[in-house]
């Protein structure tokens, strides 16, 4: 089993929305040409993931898997309702979404007016319904684990939209080849960046350290035996 700090992590890094799974490019290459919007973009997408990860966690094991409503009464352990899975995800993603639009509206007009479009738009962003999906597919133990491991996508879709955004700012400077000015030359550097955070897939994790730790104890005994 995973610990919590390993599920947090990975979320950063080796399991990077952006970079492992390519989820909400849309909103990754329309609103990073500066950092401040991105900033901005990227702490509302942690915000709604922290938000509806959680509470997709709750409604999946309370309500909607099958067994999920025997808390309520023994005799409707038999219930599935896990078919409603995705209209009760949206649900709870366009909810959260409405109320973030709403406070950076009030509190924040220049970012809501600099984000335009995309900011209602996180609604359908892909990296926030993958993340209730891959908390749903993974079935954690406990609902910390789900924030952990929403909490540390949004933080790498952070991480990744405010770094291309930086980068974008540095290379206006730069003779860039005019086929690929735009959108192309950030393909490039996203590609460039995948294949770094490709690397972060080597680190040996908890479970993992004692699994290598297992076989090397038995490769050990093995050859005890053989050579004996």
């Amino acid at each position: 089993m995973e610990s919590t700090l390993d599920i947090f992590i990975k979320a950063i890094f080796s399991e990077n929305m952006i970079f492992a799974y390519f989820l909400g490019m849309c909103s990754y290459l329309a609103v990073s040409k500066t950092v401040k919007t991105a900033v901005g973009l990227g702490a509302a997408v942690i915000f709604v993931l922290v938000v509806t990860v959680p509470v997709n966690y709750l409604l999946e094991n309370y309500l909607l898997k099958e067994g999920a409503l025997a808390w309520l009464n023994p005799e409707w352990e038999t219930i599935d309702l896990s078919f409603l899975s995705f209209i009760m995800f949206i649900a709870v993603v366009a909810s959260i979404v409405q109320l973030v639009e709403m406070l950076v509206e009030k509190f924040a007009p220049a970012l809501y007016g600099a984000l335009g479009i995309f900011l209602p738009l996180i609604a359908v962003n892909c990296s926030i319904l993958g993340g209730a999906l891959f908390m749903q597919d993974r079935q954690y133990s406990t609902i910390l684990d789900a924030t952990a491991f929403s909490l540390g996508s949004g933080i790498g879709w952070f991480i990744a939209i405010v770094a291309i955004a930086a980068i974008r700012e540095k290379i206006r400077y730069s003779n860039v080849p005019a086929p690929l000015r735009g959108l192309g030359i950030t393909f490039i550097i996203t590609g460039l960046m995948g294949m770094a955070f490709m690397s972060f897939m080597g680190i040996k994790y908890g479970d993992d350290g004692e699994e290598d730790k297992t076989s090397s104890s038995q490769v050990v005994v093995v050859d005890d035996v053989i050579t004996d």
